[in-house]
């Protein structure tokens, strides 16, 4: 996916955060046309398994899959994960970078050419605090950094991170895509989140996708809500 290339609407991703099948495939179809991409995380996928995304390519083929599941084993207990992931034809995966840049990088060989392995940095629901009870010693934005060269030392096809360390990241890992949670539409509610930002602010710092759930799947029209983030991020492009 060229970042040069890539039209407003392509850049917005929706986290299918519901528990059933069913409420996966009416929201798809509210807002299929409005976003580029559909995210299936923890909840729906331990719900429904494997089936929820071959019925989402299905029935909404102009979309694709992201799935979320933010894998962290080991190397040999990644690689069958990711060869059973390959098999769903989504086209990005998420695994945690904590694990350094040999665990990375045995990802992204099982991964090939078709799987865009995406490696998590910090969670955007983990602040200074959180990291500090974690066991960590350095401070979210640099532990950010600091994953981002190993996710671009693998190969990766990009990184999740918050809004508030891409600078660090477009300076460190530029040609990695940038997949940033976390977003909120101003005056919406944070809820869990920690490091937020709005969509144009983090287009503007070099975002190269936004991951956005509560504020379009809780809306009253939910295709409304996600066209005005795609106006939002058309704005700073």
């Amino acid at each position: 996916m060229s970042t040069a290339s890539t039209s407003a609407r392509d850049r917005l991703i929706l986290a299918l955060d519901v528990p059933s099948q069913a409420q996966a495939l009416a929201l798809g179809g509210r807002v299929a046309g409005h976003v580029g991409m559909l995210k299936v995380g923890l909840e729906l996928f331990v719900a429904e398994g494997p089936a929820v995304v071959r019925s989402l390519r299905e029935a909404y083929p102009e979309l694709e899959i992201f799935l979320d599941l933010k894998l962290h084993d080991i190397p040999n207990t990644m690689r069958g994960a990711i060869r059973s992931v390959r098999s769903l034809g989504v086209r990005f995966l998420t695994v945690h970078a904590g694990s350094g840049v040999e665990h990375l990088r045995a990802c992204v060989e099982e991964a090939g050419d078709e799987l865009g392995i995406l490696a998590v940095t910090v969670l955007t629901s983990q602040d200074a605090q959180a990291c500090v009870e974690a066991g960590h010693t350095r401070a979210p934005a640099e532990l950010v950094v600091r994953r981002a060269e190993c996710a671009r030392e693998a190969g990766c096809a990009g990184i999740v991170c918050s809004g508030q360390e891409l600078p660090g990241v477009v300076e460190t890992a530029p040609s990695l895509l940038r997949v940033v949670p976390g977003i909120r539409p101003a005056g919406a509610d944070a809820g869990d989140q920690r490091r937020v930002m709005t969509p144009a602010r983090a287009i503007g710092d070099g975002a190269t996708h936004l991951v956005v759930g509560r504020p379009i799947h809780r809306a009253t029209d939910p295709a409304a809500a996600a066209d005005a983030i795609v106006a939002e991020i058309a704005s700073v492009l």
